[in-house]
């Protein structure tokens, strides 16, 4: 989990802090102080987490906005990139497996947004491993209100059944193409549904894909 915060760290350092992400009405700094924000003031997060439930738009939540508002200037940016590297406070425990595919995911968000967005990096074998591993439950969670059956294949590798139904689609691709996927950025996701055309097609029309 520590080597891909180093990685985010370098990628974020190297961004420009207004850019756009994946994460709808957050751009760069926005997805930074969310990041800052969990894992060093939790109570604020979770007052930003009822605000969002309660409508508040992306990129205005109360405690959010005025942390991405400090690193509106590049020594704002710059410090508010530090204290993400300087880890999370003690208060707060980093071993649920939520936080490494998060870093994951977020990483993408910066990467792959934009005009022109990165290609896919190629990741250490156990850095994927463990994505793998830990995207069950969180697959589980995106997958509950499908339509139809979803398994999850990695090509040539492991598979692994999120939803059982009837009717099922196998979502196929790389670990990190199905943890964008499954946490909603399936624009970018380098994923290929098969299974049956009309349960295809009930499976893209709710994931937003027909």
């Amino acid at each position: 989990m520590e080597t891909e915060r180093e990685a985010l760290v370098r990628t974020l350092r190297g961004a420009d802090p207004d850019a756009p992400t994946l994460c709808e009405g957050w751009s760069v700094r926005h997805l930074l102080a969310h990041l800052v924000e969990r894992e060093q003031e939790p109570a604020r997060y979770a007052v930003d987490m009822v605000a969002t439930r309660l409508g508040r738009e992306p990129g205005a939540e109360p405690f959010l906005s005025r942390l991405a508002g400090s690193a509106g200037t590049w020594p704002g940016y710059a410090a508010l990139v530090d204290r993400f590297a300087g880890g999370a406070s003690p208060l707060v425990a980093l071993g649920d497996r939520a936080h490494l595919v998060e870093y994951v995911v977020h990483h993408e968000d910066v990467r792959r947004a934009g005009a022109e967005p990165a290609e896919p990096r190629v990741l250490a074998p156990d850095l994927v491993r463990a994505v793998w591993q830990h995207l069950g439950p969180l697959a589980r969670t995106a997958y509950r209100s499908s339509p139809v059956g979803v398994v999850l294949v990695v090509p040539g590798g492991p598979r692994r059944v999120v939803r059982r139904g009837a009717d099922a689609v196998v979502v196929s691709g790389d670990p990190v193409e199905q943890a964008l996927f499954a946490l909603g950025r399936r624009e970018v996701a380098d994923v290929e549904i098969l299974g049956a055309p009309g349960t295809v097609a009930r499976f893209e029309e709710w994931a937003d894909l027909a």
